[in-house]
């Protein structure tokens, strides 16, 4: 949505708070800067601002001769605990174990540091699965009474089986059939640095390197990895940084 509020002569969209994306454009060509960093523009003009979870003190905009300051609003986080789980998966020991961990962490890593052309997020995201909302962006998880860390992304819980559509238009990036925490995974590239994560599944129905439109199906929901039940983890991530997919796609609505 539009911010008309935000003292700032650079347009931009989306929502300056904890958590936030926003989409901003300028004059082809126009250099632009975030926090004394140049971001990728695209030849139309596009780039994108991403606020932490934790984001507290003011993001420095610079465009040409133009300088805004954003100040994230901050948010409420949730804490939920689960309890069962096995102690394995919450504090996996076995050096086999840890050395999947250390492998699935880099090839997701790998996948976030691409900084491509593309300008997919320009058509905006969906809900790529519809259900109970399980799992907020941003709360703070106990496992077997553990603080872990937060959580990074939305979960719906849907019946095994339920088609997972891509949330927006994008290239597959990376498929993994058997991560340790993750299971069944999916990463697209939606361009600038902007991801979108799937995991949990049961099946995945794409191959790496292809290309896939907003609503196309990449799986289906399951409940590999360590996961209670069948449900969809879905997360949206500018590099390094996460932010809420459910600002992205906005109210759930059946389909």
């Amino acid at each position: 949505m539009a911010l008309p509020a935000l003292a700032c002569a650079i347009p931009l969209e989306g929502q300056v708070v904890q958590g936030g994306l926003l989409t901003g454009r300028v004059a082809p060509g126009t250099p632009v800067s975030v926090m004394g960093k140049p971001v990728r523009v695209s030849a139309e003009g596009l780039f994108l601002v991403a606020f932490s979870r934790d984001a507290i003190e003011p993001v420095e905009l610079k465009s040409g001769l133009v300088n805004c300051t954003l100040q994230p609003q901050k948010r409420t986080y949730k804490i939920s605990r689960i309890d069962g789980l096995p102690p394995q998966k919450v504090t996996p020991r076995a050096p086999e174990d840890l050395a999947r961990i250390r492998a699935d962490n880099a090839a997701i890593r790998e996948a976030r540091r691409l900084d491509t052309a593309a300008t997919d997020f320009v058509g905006g995201f969906q809900w790529p699965v519809t259900g109970r909302l399980s799992g907020a962006f941003g709360a703070q998880r106990i496992l077997n009474g553990k603080p872990r860390q937060y959580h990074n992304g939305v979960d719906v819980a849907a019946p095994i089986g339920t088609p997972i559509a891509a949330a927006a238009s994008g290239r597959v990036v990376l498929v993994h059939q058997d991560m340790f925490f993750a299971g069944k995974t999916v990463i697209l590239d939606h361009g600038h640095g902007l991801t979108s994560i799937y995991i949990h599944m049961s099946e995945i129905t794409v191959k790496e390197g292809q290309r896939v439109k907003t609503g196309g199906t990449i799986g289906r929901v399951g409940m590999t990895g360590r996961a209670t039940g069948p449900h969809l983890h879905w997360g949206v991530t500018l590099f390094g940084t996460h932010v809420d997919p459910h600002l992205l796609a906005g109210p759930m609505k059946a389909r």
